[in-house]
């Protein structure tokens, strides 16, 4: 299709619209190559001492940036966005643990039943029953799922794969929680993010003080060579300063549910970067998965889509 032939998003041109798109994209190609970066300098040993470098490189940007936002939250929202950064904090512990006991391939795919898992949570809550689209949808992602966990085999699904899967559940939590916490739903999104990425930050130095979590952040970051450094600064200023910003900017800029298309390529990325840069194999069954897993999300959110359109 030509360009001429894309419509505009709210009145933009088309290439005014891809300028904002690009961008948004970069975001989702880095978050797809993050699995094997993590997986790249991470072990069992190094998780919280990672996880602690990573953050605090980019929390002092934050904080800079956000100063005077910051100082003008209530001790509600200060309150609300820790317990957020308390669930915040458990997501990077499954995932990052997760990708070093299974392939980045495999963790991309799995964590993007969250967009399966979010609206299926909501209904519960609601008590609003999905449409049987969005269930089928749902049905097809699992077993998708369940094929791009064997693909060696029927064998059970590696403790990594599982801890992915908690991570996809956990993201669920914290999704609600924004949605269903009252202080947070006026704040200003750096402040929060700021404060959620701080509560996670205390919760992994935490964790690294205490006896038998692992190797020390400092003694971690004396042991890593160029390349380990590259990844951390990759995880740190990429996957998470460079992510923010650019979502920040884009959503007033596009409609969110361009972003959030945009943004659910991420699984595609992270099969692309984990088989053609991290030598990874799927297999016969490892193929069928991952493509039942990318239809699924793809149709689960189109319903999803539609479901709330035809609520309003």
């Amino acid at each position: 299709m030509s360009a001429a032939a894309v419509p505009a998003v709210g009145g933009v041109s088309p290439r005014r619209a891809w300028v904002t798109d690009l961008p948004v994209l970069a975001v989702a190609v880095v978050w797809g190559a993050s699995y094997l970066a993590a997986k790249g300098i991470t072990t069992t040993h190094t998780v919280v001492a990672v996880l602690v470098l990573r953050f605090a490189i980019v929390l002092p940007v934050l904080v800079a940036v956000g100063w005077r936002k910051l100082r003008a939250l209530t001790g509600a929202q200060w309150r609300g966005a820790g317990v957020l950064g308390l669930v915040l904090s458990g997501i990077f512990l499954l995932e990052t643990y997760g990708v070093v006991h299974t392939s980045a391939t495999n963790a991309g795919l799995i964590i993007s039943l969250t967009m399966i898992f979010t609206p299926l949570a909501e209904a519960a809550v609601t008590r609003v029953r999905p449409s049987a689209g969005f269930v089928a949808a749902a049905g097809l992602s699992v077993a998708g799922v369940v094929l791009l966990t064997q693909g060696g085999g029927f064998t059970s699904p590696s403790a990594g794969d599982l801890l992915m899967l908690l991570a996809a559940l956990a993201r669920t939590v914290h999704v609600l929680a924004m949605a269903r916490i009252k202080a947070v739903r006026d704040a200003d999104s750096l402040s929060l993010t700021t404060v959620q990425l701080g509560g996670a930050v205390v919760v992994f130095a935490v964790l690294a003080a205490l006896p038998g979590t692992g190797a020390s952040p400092w003694s971690t970051a004396a042991g890593f060579d160029a390349r380990e450094w590259a990844g951390l600064v990759f995880l740190s200023v990429f996957c998470t300063l460079f992510a923010f910003f650019v979502q920040m900017w884009s959503v007033r800029r596009t409609s969110p549910s361009r972003v959030s298309l945009l943004l659910g390529t991420e699984p595609l990325w992270a099969a692309a970067v984990g088989i053609s840069l991290g030598g990874e194999h799927l297999g016969v069954l490892g193929v069928a998965g991952a493509v039942l897993v990318l239809a699924g999300t793809a149709w689960g959110r189109r319903a999803a889509s539609e479901g709330v359109r035809v609520r309003s």
